[in-house]
């Protein structure tokens, strides 16, 4: 029981490392960006190719994905996404969808179809017994790095003079304009940093998720229901939904096969029934 709570976590915070990117483009900036997939394989396909072509070490492929996935993020935010922002919903759903499709494409033309795996260095290999509790390295190594960056991005979207502009901006962007707030820069960096991390946690995900030119798709629903259950106040809110979900995931799976893969829905119906708006929600914004 207890090696499987500590599956559920890891899981749940690899998911949360895929969809914080999202919970910050549509939590904070309103965007509905159903391509937040496409940039987490993104990273993935990053890490690969640099991994098995040119030997370069896991370590140095997490940052690089992040840096290239954000770069690729700032060009579309500025040649595409922008225009966008004041469309409706709708317009911004099937924008995205489009692109999910277009990425697809492209990766089935360029890698190929099929499933694309890693060699984790050693020593994030193999698992530690500790009475009787099988801690997975490479899963303990998400749990530290998913906390560093939940405690990390809190206090950039709470402490900091950025977190503040970002705040204003999304809740009456005219305002901010007029206190000299550069409401343009504020959001491309923003989306550019959700990519981002869209892209780090398609890295780290490789070796437990997979990785082929579906993978858009397949988690797509799965960034939603985290953001969706957790609210979109903060990080804390789909950090918390993460917990939940990851460990529900997994203990449905192990414990009821015939129906595990239903549990998550479940737990996602429950929580929207007793809290409609997400363990977190945030008041106003446009």
């Amino acid at each position: 029981m207890l090696t499987i709570l500590f599956d559920g976590i890891a899981y749940g915070m690899l998911l949360l490392i895929l969809a914080c990117g999202l919970t910050i483009t549509l939590g904070l900036m309103n965007f509905i960006n159903l391509a937040h997939g496409a940039f987490a394989m993104a990273g993935g396909y990053i890490t690969v190719v640099l991994m098995n072509s040119y030997g370069v070490s896991f370590y140095w492929c997490l940052p690089i994905a992040f840096l290239a996935v954000a770069l690729a993020g700032l060009v579309l935010e500025r040649l595409l996404y922008r225009h966008l922002y004041s469309k409706p919903h709708l317009d911004q759903v099937l924008f995205s969808v489009g692109l999910v499709f277009m990425s697809i494409a492209g990766a089935h033309y360029f890698m190929g179809g099929q499933q694309q795996m890693i060699q984790l260095p050693q020593e994030l290999s193999g698992r530690w017994d500790l009475y009787g509790l099988g801690i997975g390295r490479y899963r303990l190594f998400i749990i530290l790095v998913c906390i560093l960056l939940t405690i990390t991005l809190q206090l950039l979207l709470t402490k900091t003079r950025f977190g503040s502009q970002l705040r204003a901006a999304v809740d009456d962007g005219r305002v901010a304009r007029g206190l000299g707030i550069n409401v343009s820069a504020v959001f491309a960096m923003t989306f550019a940093v959700g990519s981002g991390l869209a892209g780090l946690g398609g890295a780290m995900g490789t070796e437990i998720l997979g990785l082929d030119p579906n993978f858009p798709l397949k988690f797509m629903i799965y960034f939603l229901i985290v953001v969706t259950v957790g609210g979109t106040s903060s990080i804390t809110g789909p950090f918390l939904a993460a917990l939940l979900l990851g460990v529900a995931d997994v203990a449905g799976k192990y414990y009821v096969p015939e129906i595990g893969a239903f549990v998550i829905y479940g737990v996602m119906v429950a929580v929207l029934l007793l809290r409609p708006h997400g363990l977190f929600s945030r008041e106003g914004g446009r």
